[in-house]
């Protein structure tokens, strides 16, 4: 079904009609069977037109055409209420792995954070996992001003979770209704290319999070430039607001984008792997050890005593400048070197006096 080139393109043509088309009962009511079905493309294949059926709701739920979007909020509730039970219909705990520092990822390598006392305390935490569990959620029957977020939020999880499967049209879809929502009323719609009126929609910060995550994963993914239009929209609209946790995820993920697009139409996120830790040496550098070091030249010489440090100096190596045929006196500057050698068993300070030497100043 996803090799249809046509198919796709005209499901997206009859959920953005307006006004409503006919089509639109039999199309939302198609998509909740396969949904429903064990095979797992033809529930992605549902999931890849979440996002437009979450703007389609909010747009219509925002204006006075509200008794229109009957169909998609019974799809929606319907994907809702299937996902939050199990097979055995039985409420399904979400579970979530904390990292820990102890476990390598790709982000770190253990041994490279230094060694650690082996206590008993350490061996006993070593293995421990903090796991967080989320829900059990309860079944809607309707959408409320109450609940309406909470289940869009978690549809939109949903849709994270599967982001990675989702076409270059769904990635394009998401970051649409990212935009629209976040400007819809505002000014900022009228430097968007589309003029159709639509009233502001309420937005809550859990649910621009997960928006959030899906256009982060659109930008990396073939969608730059409508990935990073979405991102500052997002950005707009939570400094309006002033949710602090869309500021603090678009910020941070505004920051860490590169300044110029990734090369080819599909790259994932690049991250750099900590090298080994048999990589990195551990030994510290103390003043013990640098007094260790030994000052060696390319001839060895001890240099312990002045005899062999003036010995070091051939005419080969040192060769004075030579006096020209008419010199000009301009300046005569006296240079004195002191050279601080420290031996094993001795010092030596020796003095080594370049005199007469005429520097023109032209």
């Amino acid at each position: 079904m996803t090799t249809t080139k046509a198919l796709v393109p005209a499901l997206y043509a009859v959920i953005q009609e307006q006004p409503v088309s006919e089509l639109l009962a039999p199309v939302c009511h198609q998509l909740f069977e396969l949904y429903r079905s064990s095979e797992e493309g033809l529930r992605r294949f549902t999931l890849q037109f979440l996002p437009e059926l979450i703007w389609v709701y909010l747009r219509l739920s925002a204006s006075r055409e509200r008794y229109r979007n009957g169909y998609v909020e019974a799809l929606l509730l319907g994907i809702y209420n299937l996902e939050i039970v199990d097979s055995k219909g039985n409420g399904k705990l979400l579970s979530f792995t904390i990292p820990s520092l102890s476990k390598p990822s790709i982000y770190h390598e253990p041994s490279s954070l230094g060694s650690m006392a082996l206590t008993e305390g350490a061996l006993n935490q070593h293995d421990l996992i903090r796991v967080v569990y989320s829900g059990l959620l309860s079944q809607r029957e309707t959408f409320t001003s109450q609940n309406r977020f909470e289940v869009l939020s978690f549809l939109m999880l949903c849709y994270n979770s599967a982001v990675v499967f989702m076409p270059a049209s769904s990635h394009q879809s998401v970051c649409r209704m990212s935009t629209r929502l976040c400007v819809s009323g505002y000014p900022r719609q009228q430097q968007k290319s589309w003029k159709e009126p639509c009233n502001r929609v309420r937005l809550e910060p859990e649910f621009m999070v997960q928006m959030l995550t899906a256009v982060y994963h659109a930008i990396y993914n073939g969608q730059w430039d409508l990935g990073r239009e979405a991102l500052e929209d997002i950005l707009y609209r939570a400094q309006l607001d002033l949710h602090a946790q869309p500021l603090l995820v678009a910020n941070a993920i505004s920051r860490s984008l590169p300044s110029r697009p990734p090369e080819g139409s599909r790259n994932l996120l690049e991250v750099e792997v900590t090298p080994a830790g048999r990589c990195i040496s551990q030994a510290a550098v103390t003043a013990a050890s640098i007094r260790r070091l030994r000052w060696k030249r390319e001839d060895c010489f001890d240099f312990s005593t002045t005899t062999e440090f003036y010995a070091s100096i051939t005419p080969r190596r040192y060769t004075p400048l030579e006096r020209p045929d008419n010199p000009v006196e301009r300046g005569r500057i006296k240079c004195t070197i002191h050279l601080t050698l420290q031996g094993v068993h001795a010092q030596a300070l020796s003095f080594l006096a370049i005199e007469s030497v005429h520097w023109p100043t032209d």
